[in-house]
Formats: structure tokens, sequence, C-alpha cells
């Protein structure tokens, strides 16, 4: 069955966005480190490892029809996952000085939204 051709150019991209973001994992590590809630400082590289892999492998499950779905709910996961370390970027902005306190903030509602294109992306 044919795909529509804007679910086909949404699944490439979302796929492209989650297999650069989980690449940049290990190109940038200390930024991730950064941002991890002090409650992880103590696993924080082992942690950003761990995601970065997943969001490749989730990127890269999204465009193969028989790891799609499960690529969409792994990702979605993933977004939930890494949700408290945004809250605390959003909470400690004077921590963050080079991104701009609304920026932070504006990034929250957005983490929702992702879900959804995950989702939407991967169905069918």
């Amino acid at each position: 069955m044919e795909q529509p051709r804007g679910r086909t150019r949404s699944r490439v991209l979302l796929a492209a966005f989650f297999i650069a973001s989980g690449v940049n994992h290990f190109r940038s590590p200390r930024a991730y480190e950064k941002i991890m809630p002090p409650s992880l400082k103590g696993e924080a590289k082992r942690l950003v490892e761990i995601s970065g892999v997943a969001e490749v492998a989730g990127g890269a499950g999204v465009l193969l029809p028989w790891t799609r779905r499960l690529s969409g709910f792994g990702l979605i996961a993933l977004l939930a996952a890494v949700f408290p370390a945004n809250v605390y970027m959003a909470r400690e902005p004077e921590r963050f000085r080079k991104i701009p306190a609304w920026a932070l903030y504006a990034r929250l509602p957005l983490q929702p939204l992702m879900m959804l294109w995950a989702w939407r992306a991967t169905r069918r």
C-alpha cells in the first residue's frame, strides 16, 4: 500500500531529526551532561550515551516499516524521559545563560508536540 507523500516526508524528517540529535550526543556530550538535573549528575555521562543511542536507533527505526510502530513508542517514551531535564533548565535559567529564559520555557510545550509528531508519523 502506497503512503501519502506528506506522511513519508514527515517520517524522513522525524528520522533525520532524531538521528542528528543522537549523533550530537557523542559530538558534544558535555552540553547534554550539563543539562542533567542534579539528582542524575553521577550518571550523566552514561545517560547521555544511552539517550544518544536511543535517538539514533529510534530515528532509524522510523524508516523501516517493520520497526516503525515500535520506534514511535520508543521515541515517545524517550521524549517523556528527557522532559525533566527541560523542566530543570527552565527552572534554573541562571545556569544556562547562553539560552534566553523565554526560550527555556518555550521548549516545554514543544515536547508534547514532538510526541504527537512521533505518534502520527509512525502509525501505518
